[in-house]
């Protein structure tokens, strides 16, 4: 039940739930159960064999996490959605659903450290070759695709080097030959919309700015609906060709009675079930409530971040501030293009004393908070090269746009005060 509303002021609190069916009760309900009841043996039946959608058991769909599911469909503009248990399985879910051994994916080089890690290591251990290239030129994906190319891959804003991927101009190359575009849309959800520029699916970790609150680790995949995978049967042969795990189910085929669902009814009903990276129905709840003020939060971090670019540009101490609103030229379009009532809430800076002053930096703050998440209510710092990236050799922290003084920050829901003072105390003592 996604309602007529089109505002996501109005979506993130009404879509998908209006009341519970057995209470009445208003709030969404936490439905802390493994198991569901079946009417009868037929029932059963027709529910394992497809013929039927209803709640199985809660690896593979649970009522409160369906109403997440919904909502973030709703606010994407997508058909459909599917929860799992972090941004990471989202990630891997997404790509994993139509690759496999002897596959390849293109990626676009801007991205977070656990990405390019699941990407040029893990993937590689399951015979996936992930094939990485500069999203400077668009061009760049159809030079380095072939026919085992499964997907485009990329990050709207891409963490932590800032650089708004050219959504609309990469999406639309890979139409024209059956590749489609996904993205990670984490850092920058209501302000960029990358089903309206022609992406195909779209993941979040909902652990960041969609809970927002910093107690639950959550990720999501939304399915656009828009691309044609019959189409393209020879590139996409596990939804065109029977599976052998579902009884030779073909997917494009077993879902033309209920909408354009194939790829995302896939991963639920093969990969959740068999992987079993599930979202428990406490952390959908706990990102239900965060995702209700998503709207109003959003526009605060942004306000703030900004205040924090405008105060960083001036100090002697900082040689460079990363950040949407300090660039020029085409990244400067893109940004201006793609990010709509803002430019998002992180910020990077550089120090001119390298490692160390980055290090001695994040040991000065006392309203910051060190640790290795985005999105949070509250103001965060990371130093990259010796953390989140610190498993990646020099050249591939480089190419991600992480140089040994650079500090990232996440700017939270403080007073802009406070947050400044905590800036510059930090500052003057490196």
């Amino acid at each position: 039940m996604s309602g007529p509303w089109k505002n996501p002021e109005t979506i993130v609190l009404h879509a998908g739930h209006r009341r519970d069916s057995a209470t009445n009760a208003v709030a969404v309900p936490i439905y802390q159960t493994t198991s569901y009841l079946f009417d009868s043996a037929e029932h059963a039946s027709k529910l394992f064999a497809l013929q039927e959608l209803g709640n199985i058991y809660t690896r593979i769909m649970n009522p409160t996490t369906a109403v997440l599911e919904e909502r973030m469909a709703a606010l994407e503009g997508g058909v459909a959605a599917l929860a799992v248990s972090s941004g990471q399985a989202a990630e891997f879910a997404a790509i994993q659903n139509i690759t496999h051994a002897g596959d390849n994916i293109v990626s676009s080089t801007d991205l977070y450290g656990g990405t390019w890690n699941l990407f040029a290591n893990t993937f590689k251990t399951l015979g996936i070759e992930v094939r990485f290239v500069d999203p400077a030129d668009p061009e760049a994906f159809v030079r380095a695709s072939d026919a085992r190319t499964r997907a485009w891959y990329a990050e709207t804003l891409p963490n932590p080097k800032l650089q708004v991927f050219p959504l609309a101009e990469v999406a639309a190359l890979g139409r024209k030959i059956g590749i489609p575009l996904i993205v990670d849309n984490t850092a920058a959800p209501l302000l960029a919309r990358p089903l309206a520029h022609g992406a195909a699916i779209v993941v979040y970790s909902t652990t960041k700015y969609i809970g927002g609150h910093g107690t639950s680790i959550g990720g999501m995949i939304i399915d656009g609906g828009t691309f044609d995978w019959a189409a393209w049967p020879d590139r996409f042969p596990m939804l065109n060709q029977p599976d052998p795990s579902y009884h030779g189910a073909v997917w494009v085929e077993a879902v033309k009675p209920l909408g354009p669902i194939a790829y995302i009814l896939k991963a639920r009903v093969t990969l959740l079930r068999d992987v079993g990276m599930a979202l428990s129905p406490f952390n959908a709840f706990q990102l239900i409530q965060g995702l209700e003020t998503l709207p109003l939060r959003i526009r605060a971090h942004c306000a703030n971040t900004q205040a924090v670019v405008d105060y960083l540009v001036k100090h002697p101490k900082i040689t460079k501030v990363i950040h949407p609103s300090q660039q020029t030229g085409e990244y400067r379009r893109r940004a201006d293009a793609y990010l709509k009532g803002g430019y998002g809430g992180l910020l990077g800076f550089e120090l001119a004393g390298g490692v160390d002053a980055g290090k001695g930096f994040i040991n000065a703050l006392e309203l910051f908070y060190h640790v290795a998440n985005i999105g949070d209510a509250r103001s965060l710092a990371i130093h990259p090269a010796s953390t989140t990236h610190s498993q990646l050799t020099v050249g591939d922290q480089l190419k991600t746009g992480v140089t040994p003084g650079y500090v990232r920050l996440s700017v939270g829901l403080e007073h802009i005060d406070d947050i400044l003072a905590d800036l510059e105390q930090a500052l003057a003592k490196i």
